[in-house]
């Protein structure tokens, strides 16, 4: 069973409902998809069992070869590639990797050659396998990683929990296309809406399942709620605005480890997560 923890936005508590949910499971397998600032190994200070460097392929121009055709050039639609003062530039920082313009090149003039651009980590936190993805600074893509860091789950039969990027661009859909199940984590304001409005839409275009946490609920009127009833959308949990759950998690603490209430409220989140997914399982097997 996978779990896609998603946000329009950093800062609404993905990291803290993924993190939690892991903790309170069984056994369960953790993977920080958000590989540009992961976070989820603060909490978990996981012993670590491995790494593993993570490498694209990038194209390298043999000049003497090279005729000048531009037929590369005019094929690349990221702009990694120019042909100037009779010579062809490379610009290996906005490579996609896609290989079409050794495809396209008539004198193959062209090869490929490794770049690295990040690694994967692996680790053990008491009942949770930590799988952590950490992109190079200024690469452009953090999807072979994410990949990468998928795989893990494909060999692990425990139930799994990916904690996805925030917003909605592609390395957000690189991480939910295999879940079982969507978490979208809001935050109780109208900003919180818009962004919850976000991750709504591409769970619906993904064809997901989904239902809604809502965090650092106060007393009184709440859009993102409001949002949820009007859009028939389950919301799964409430978790309240509470100083002590604050403290704990700027503190990295996990907080189902740390306080015997909070472990409740995520035992019964998972309860109520397990039976969703069950449920879906019936319904459109």
């Amino acid at each position: 069973m996978k779990i896609a923890v998603l946000s329009g936005k950093g800062g609404t508590g993905k990291t803290l409902v993924s993190v939690n949910l892991a903790a309170v499971a069984k056994e369960a397998l953790y993977i920080d998809c958000d590989v540009e600032e992961p976070n989820g190994y603060l909490f978990f200070d996981p012993k670590p069992i491995g790494f593993e460097q993570i490498e694209i392929k990038i194209p390298v121009v043999d000049e003497k070869v090279c005729n000048g055709c531009r037929k590369c050039v005019e094929f690349c639609k990221f702009n990694a590639l120019a042909y100037i003062n009779n010579k062809l530039f490379i610009f290996d920082d906005i490579c996609h990797s896609c290989g079409g313009c050794m495809l396209f090149c008539p004198e193959q003039a062209l090869t490929e050659q490794e770049k690295m651009i990040g690694q994967v980590q692996y680790g053990i936190s008491d009942n949770v396998t930590v799988v952590t993805g950490i992109l190079n600074t200024g690469e452009a893509s953090g999807i072979p990683i994410i990949k990468k860091l998928l795989n893990s789950a494909k060999k692990d039969q425990v139930i799994t929990f990916i904690d996805c990027p925030p917003g909605s661009a592609c390395i957000v859909m690189e991480s939910i296309k295999d879940a079982d199940y969507c978490i979208l984590v809001a935050e109780p304001t109208l900003f919180g809406v818009h962004n919850l409005n976000m991750v709504h839409e591409l769970v619906k275009l993904f064809h997901k399942p989904y239902g809604v946490v809502l965090n650092k609920c106060l007393v009184g009127e709440n859009p993102a709620e409001k949002f949820c009833i009007e859009k028939n959308i389950r919301i799964l949990e409430k978790i309240p605005f509470d100083n002590e759950l604050g403290k704990l998690n700027s503190n990295a603490l996990i907080s189902v480890r740390a306080c015997e209430k909070y472990k409740d409220l995520f035992s019964s989140l998972l309860q109520t997560v397990t039976e969703e997914v069950e449920y879906e399982a019936v319904v459109n097997p």
